[in-house]
């Protein structure tokens, strides 16, 4: 069967050699046009998010354009970071800059104990074709946040949220203290792209069909 291709969205290279791996051979990612300007993510959800910047790279590109937006979801602050979780330091700021506000913002909440550290990681992945026909799906794992950072693979919050357990048990490993194999087999990301790879297996999800 020959590979879909699709144009990503994102011009993280982490993201997308995550999003590769999740994906596999199936599918083929092409980097988003070199002339296209960075694209303002304005909306107040996940999707809408995804939907602008998939919807800016069809059109350049005029391809099939994949694009996410992942929210971490903390119970303690209300939800935060959640739309604003990459920018969450502010629009320049580092993985550890979002990291260490976090955790300053959890000190500040009083959230010591781990009940009281809950939270998820939540992505919704799009595909978007140059006609607006569209497919998506989303993923989210339950966890909570460790009281420090631990590990030194993945990006993002990786190093600082823990997943449950397959039972839903409190889990013990941070993402970054896991081998991507690991990490991809219960993330948010993992799910969301595994589920938007099956629906593209659908015969309708292609326009050319």
């Amino acid at each position: 069967m020959t590979p879909l291709r699709l144009v990503t969205a994102s011009a993280n290279p982490d993201k997308v050699a995550e999003i590769a791996a999740i994906l596999g051979p199936d599918v083929e990612l092409e980097p988003r046009p070199a002339s296209l300007g960075e694209v303002v993510e304005d909306a107040d959800t996940l999707v809408g998010n995804a939907r602008l910047k998939a919807v800016a790279v069809a059109e350049a590109a005029g391809a099939a354009a994949v694009a996410d937006d992942t929210g971490l979801e903390v119970d303690a602050l209300d939800g935060a970071p959640g739309v604003w979780s990459a920018r969450y330091a502010g629009e320049h700021a580092t993985y550890a800059d979002n990291v260490a506000k976090l955790l300053a913002a959890l000190a500040v909440a009083g959230a010591d104990e781990r009940s009281a550290r809950r939270a998820r990681f939540r992505t919704v992945a799009l595909v978007r074709w140059p006609d607006g026909r569209e497919v998506l799906a989303e993923g989210v794992v339950e966890g909570h946040i460790a009281s420090s950072a631990r590990g030194t693979s993945g990006f993002g919050y990786d190093p600082i949220f823990v997943p449950d357990d397959e039972d839903g048990a409190p889990g013990t490993r941070t993402f970054a203290e896991m081998s991507s194999e690991q990490k991809h087999a219960c993330s948010h990301r993992g799910r969301a792209f595994r589920a938007l790879a099956a629906r593209l297996r659908r015969p309708s999800a292609d326009p050319a069909d």
